[in-house]
């Protein structure tokens, strides 16, 4: 039934796009119909698990949302897209047609959770306005991140930048690695080493684990076999997932596997959701795990309420047998912003963006309200960053959610203020910048996974077939050998269907992104 509606919606959309079209005034007559008043519009914003976005009454009561509408003299009406039902509910709001002005995606034009809305002429090409109303945008912006945004030849959304994609970490606690006498680990064994004598020093789980290996795959970036969305490779010619590289693959399955049997990571690892995961490394009972390094300085200040003595480092992935190491990388794009075909004031969304690269906006979403959050003696800064759990909840807020569009890397103005924020910044520039895993990635998406969800995977998830297998071999319920016999299941279930699709446009050069390290 919602595909039926989808479909309706989609026919009824794009007779809408034609005759907006033919009744839209010009840009100069719009800019002339507004004038200096309040520009009004819809926006729907992913809730990004954030506590203060989630616990909310009424986010467009928000103090914040208001100094933003006055700064940028805008009346927002924000509709907040719940963070676990996003694909679900982004799918009922174009099946419904009820799309805000404007609507934030998660990546590029052609993403599941954008439904083949741009394909179908829900939201309006940018070029022309880009040029008039947004020099900023596009002078700062990064083509990478722009080719993410283009279909067919044109721009149709303002991206969120990656200026590092490499994002995520290996964290370890470091008053723990210091009990033990050890070095920090590089290799793999080290890497087991260190979490066999967090086991003697009773650490409850001295790998913390997590349901579908997610966040959780430390050793799969070791043998360089995510499988992941963006994870192919060329072999001797041809273009094929990492999985099937089933030497690496078992390798890695058996380093999961002696890590369970000797108690090195939860015997329940393979259920544990994203609360527990943090519930219990916050609480003192992990050794090391993978997070965002972004989030280091809000979880130090939460564990150090439970266990004031410890220490959070985030140290070099361990490395394989090629040397290399770490998590995959991050697409150009983190989020990404879409302006419904319908709209008759774009022109004014456009300057709201591109008044998002100003020094201004800057220093508004960095510190806050001049006078009350924050005071200058000339270009010195006098900014007392919060401390407690839900102070640094709403500056991260501020920081990271209402600013939409700035490189995500990390906020440079407020790391610069402390010497941990300054070692934070140099663990992106120097410890990250070296490490990740990359590959070939598809956008738009190959037809052939869609057809088959159980062998597609996510950015970060592998497909359910291999999940299951891989879960049992880690729990001895299938032997490790079988791996070349998950691939032909894999194969088998359209899996050729993705190898030759893959090789095809790999060749034509049909939306394939090559590696960038």
């Amino acid at each position: 039934m919602l595909t039926c509606m989808f479909a309706i919606s989609l026919l009824a959309g794009c007779g809408g796009k034609d005759e907006a079209k033919e009744k839209a005034p010009g840009a100069a007559e719009q800019q002339a119909e507004s004038g200096d008043t309040v520009t009004k519009f819809s926006i729907s914003l992913r809730t990004l698990n954030f506590g203060y976005v989630e616990q909310s009454p009424d986010i467009n009561a928000d103090k914040w949302v208001k100094r933003l509408e006055e700064l940028t003299n805008t009346d927002m009406d924000i509709r907040l897209v719940p963070h676990k039902e996003y694909e679900q509910k982004m799918a009922q709001m174009f099946a419904t047609n009820d799309i805000p002005d404007v609507v934030q995606g998660q990546g590029g034009t052609t993403g599941k959770e954008m439904a083949g809305s741009v394909e179908a002429g829900v939201f309006m090409p940018l070029d022309d306005l880009l040029k008039q109303y947004g020099p900023n945008l596009l002078k700062k912006i990064p083509q990478e991140a722009w080719n993410r945004m283009s279909y067919q030849g044109k721009i149709y959304g303002i991206p969120e930048w990656l200026g590092n994609p490499s994002r995520r970490a290996t964290w370890i606690r470091k008053d723990l690695l210091d009990k033990t006498g050890l070095p920090v680990p590089k290799t793999v064994d080290d890497y087991l080493n260190v979490l066999r004598a967090f086991k003697e020093l009773g650490v409850e789980n001295p790998y913390m684990g997590r349901q579908d290996f997610k966040y959780a795959d430390t050793f799969f970036g070791a043998y360089d076999v995510f499988p992941y969305l963006s994870q192919f490779e060329e072999v001797d010619g041809q273009i094929q997932p990492k999985f099937l590289d089933a030497d690496n693959m078992m390798k890695a399955l058996s380093t999961y596997k002696t890590m369970f049997d000797e108690g090195l990571i939860n015997k329940e690892f393979a259920t544990i959701n994203p609360t527990t995961f943090k519930n219990t490394i916050l609480a003192g009972k992990a050794g090391i795990w993978s997070m965002n390094a972004n989030e280091l300085i809000q979880w130090k200040t939460q564990l150090k309420e439970s266990v004031p003595e410890a220490e959070l480092a985030i140290i070099p992935s361990p490395v394989g047998p090629d040397g290399k190491g770490g998590y995959y990388l991050y697409g150009d794009v983190a989020r990404s912003y879409f302006i419904n075909a319908k709209y008759k004031h774009p022109e004014k969304v456009i300057q709201f963006f591109d008044w998002m690269i100003s020094d201004e906006a800057e220093q508004f979403f960095t510190f806050g309200v001049e006078g009350e959050d924050y005071t200058k003696d000339g270009d010195k800064m006098d900014y007392k960053q919060p401390t407690d759990v839900q102070a640094v909840d709403e500056e991260r807020y501020r920081q990271a959610f209402l600013w939409m569009v700035q490189d995500t890397t990390y906020n440079k103005g407020s790391l610069s203020l402390t010497e941990e924020g300054r070692n934070l910044m140099s663990v992106f520039d120097n410890t990250l910048a070296n490490e990740g895993r990359d590959g070939i990635e598809f956008d738009p998406r190959l037809e052939a996974l869609k057809k088959n969800p159980d062998i597609t995977p996510l950015s970060d998830t592998p497909p359910p077939l291999l999940i299951t297998h891989m879960v049992k071999m880690v729990y001895g319920q299938e032997p490790i050998e079988n791996w070349p016999k998950v691939i032909e299941e894999w194969k088998s279930k359209g899996g050729n269907d993705v190898l030759k699709e893959a090789n095809d446009r790999y060749q034509s050069k049909e939306g394939a992104f090559l590696p960038r390290k």
